[in-house]
């Protein structure tokens, strides 16, 4: 009985919010905003696996005819997906080397075994690492090493672990909330820039960006951290002591050819990453998803020790995440769903006609708006709907837009609930979707109220933040 009302909550809840929508929506509208809600449910409850809810856009799409199918089909293939294929086919040979032993118990040895001290250096590393690269190559970089982490020391089945669960938040949440600390941070934050720069007329240098901003990450960090620490834990520590894994360490000896392989060309490939603006000029196709398939394509022609290749197709086809590819480009053909067929236009007419009055009451509507348009797309998409919209209704009201337009780039970095673009990597590995969807929306709800009174109480005492 329960697993036949979980299966239809689905359905039911489309059809339901379809018909209850057309009419303030257009019906192509409606129907993509209830795609939305049926996936949604679905991750939450589970029915079928979360990587059979991925394909809900095609399906709905095929029915409905909302917008040109290949825009839906592209994104499952994206650039992304091939910078998550390509990282996949690196870490494979972590396993096959035994290279992913010898860093889980590196990684034993630095960080320590108490489950705090293990939450806070994820999270930090996480965040620090994307405010200068992608937030999805970081969350691409982390997974795996807190992964073989947790199996080495005794998880063997990640998805029912409640140890994993503050860790992959941890990794996964981090890799988002970076993405504001520079410009360079996440490619949404390159639109923000092209609006501000339009509105004001000249160029708005980095400095600026990082001054404004990095007392409101410091406030968002904080705040989470206690929330990863107040999570249920089985554990106050996981199982071992630091000398004991220093010994098990020194038993390993040293690296063989096969680890130190996979461990340059993983580096090599978060190293390029990192210092593309250097060689951008002379392959300007060469972004970090192709970086990642290159070198990740290098392993079934590198020979190991032994002389075997690092990686055969057999091992790749069997043991590759082509799952955690599907969610995380199912978020990307639900943004395009929600975008083309202008539900989020039509959404942000309804906003505008609200007549809000100044201050908090507008900030708080571009922090909530921005955030929601993070949730069902990418921050990419959510940027470019959610910045003209709040141009518009400041511009309307006779406001100033800037302390409105730094607290909604704030916002649409700050999303945790639905495992969509980012969020979808830890899931990927093994986290419960509907732990992140549970813990999501109580931090989600809190880091929109933060950051609400936060950029309201800058825009009234701080000048900085209203002006450029």
């Amino acid at each position: 009985m329960k697993q036949n009302f979980e299966l239809l909550s689905g359905p039911a809840a489309f059809g339901l919010s379809a018909w209850l929508l057309t009419g303030t929506f257009q019906p192509a509208a409606a129907l993509s905003l209830a795609c939305a809600l049926w996936m949604a449910l679905w991750w939450i409850f589970r029915p079928v696996s979360i990587y059979v809810t991925a394909f809900i856009p095609i399906v709905i799409n095929s029915f409905f005819a909302l917008i040109p199918m290949d825009h839906v089909i592209s994104q499952y293939f994206s650039e992304i997906a091939v910078l998550l294929l390509g990282s996949d086919l690196i870490c494979l040979t972590w396993t096959t080397t035994g290279l992913d032993k010898r860093i889980s118990v590196k990684a034993l040895c630095s960080i320590g075994t108490s489950m705090k001290s293990q939450i806070f250096v994820w999270f930090l590393a996480s965040t620090v690492l994307s405010i200068f690269l992608p937030n999805v190559v970081v969350a691409a970089i982390f997974c795996p090493i807190a992964v073989a982490m947790l199996h080495f020391v005794g998880e063997k089945d990640i998805s029912s672990s409640k140890t994993a669960i503050p860790i992959l938040l941890a990794i996964g949440w981090g890799s988002g909330i970076g993405g504001f600390g520079s410009p360079i941070g996440s490619s949404a934050n390159l639109v923000a820039i092209s609006y501000l720069e339009k509105l004001t007329g000249h160029e708005f240098m980095y400095f600026d960006w990082v001054i404004r901003f990095l007392p409101v990450l410091a406030l968002i960090f904080l705040m989470n951290l206690l929330f990863l620490f107040f999570l249920p834990c089985p554990l106050k520590a996981l199982p071992g002591t630091k000398e004991y894994f220093r010994q098990m360490y020194a038993s390993f000896g040293p690296m063989k050819r096969g680890e130190r392989i996979g461990l340059f060309l993983f580096a090599a490939a978060t190293l390029l990453a990192f210092l593309r603006p250097l060689f951008a000029p002379f392959l300007p196709a060469m972004k970090p998803a192709y970086v990642f398939l290159f070198l990740g394509m290098l392993m079934f022609f590198l020979k190991d020790e032994n002389g075997k290749p690092m990686l055969t197709w057999k091992y790749a086809e069997s043991h590759a995440m082509w799952g955690m590819i599907a969610l995380f480009a199912s978020g990307l053909a639900l943004g395009k769903l929600v975008i083309e067929t202008g539900a989020i236009e039509e959404l942000s007419h309804l906003i505008a006609a609200m007549n809000l009055t100044p201050g908090l009451p507008v900030m708080a509507m571009a922090c909530i708006f921005a955030c929601a348009m993070s949730e069902i797309s990418s921050n990419t998409a959510s940027a470019s709907i959610s910045i003209p919209v709040v141009i518009g209704i400041t511009t309307s009201l006779s406001l100033n837009p800037v302390p409105y337009i730094l607290g909604t780039i704030a916002a649409y970095n700050c999303a945790y609930i639905l495992p969509i673009s980012t969020r979808a990597i830890p899931i990927g590995y093994g986290l419960s979707a509907s732990a992140q969807i549970r813990y999501g929306a109580v931090l989600s709800f809190l880091t929109v109220m933060l950051t609400t009174l936060t950029c309201t109480a800058f825009m009234n005492f701080i000048p900085l933040f209203s002006e450029l």
